[in-house]
């Protein structure tokens, strides 16, 4: 278990955990994906008249900005850790950058075929965010933001998928209510991982 000395800026604390250490290191990740996420749910509320094709086109956007981002800081983690230490976050990436370019390819889905999408999206997204948040959990006690966002994201996904026919407005409130908590989330981690860089780098 980390003690207070471990957390001392004098101390090593990070050079014995390399995981934490690159995520600490490329905190911005986790910063852009959360104001994205924040971004992408904010629209949805002040845009409420927004159509299928519209919403489509704005939920492809934001899971290629997010699956793009993911992938390059796993690819740059890569470069300080274990080549399979960040595996995780490569396919949060590439889940992100294959649900965007499908919403691209097909635009013209239906309702329900969209929910289902991002219900699917959502779920797999979300055991990936908790099999990395475990990897962390040995590295840093008492770490539970990622284990938290991870499961938002399962129980957001389950929810999409067991009740895609709800009406529209209703889970119009509920894709952008997730995406706002999702987000802000990822922020919080992210000033966390910020912080704790600056004081083992000061």
């Amino acid at each position: 278990m980390a003690t207070e000395n471990d957390l001392n800026p004098s101390s090593n604390y990070l050079s014995t955990r390399p995981l934490l250490r690159a995520l600490a290191d490329n905190w911005w990740v986790a910063l852009v994906r959360g104001l994205f996420a924040i971004l992408f749910g904010v629209l949805t509320f002040i845009w409420p008249g927004i159509s299928l094709l519209s919403l489509v086109i704005l939920f492809g956007v934001y899971s290629l900005m997010d699956g793009a981002v993911a992938i390059y800081g796993a690819i740059t983690g890569r470069g300080q850790i274990s080549r399979s230490s960040l595996w995780w976050l490569l396919f949060v990436g590439i889940t992100g950058i294959t649900a965007g370019i499908v919403t691209f390819i097909y635009p013209q889905v239906t309702a329900l075929v969209l929910v289902i999408f991002i219900g699917a999206w959502a779920l797999v997204r979300g055991i990936f965010e908790i099999i990395g948040a475990v990897r962390l959990r040995k590295e840093i006690d008492h770490e539970w933001l990622l284990i938290f966002a991870g499961f938002l994201s399962v129980i957001f996904g389950l929810v999409l998928l067991l009740k895609p026919g709800a009406g529209a407005l209703a889970l119009l409130w509920l894709i952008g209510s997730y995406a706002i908590a999702f987000g802000i989330i990822l922020v919080w981690l992210a000033f966390r991982l910020r912080k704790l860089a600056h004081k083992t780098h000061t």
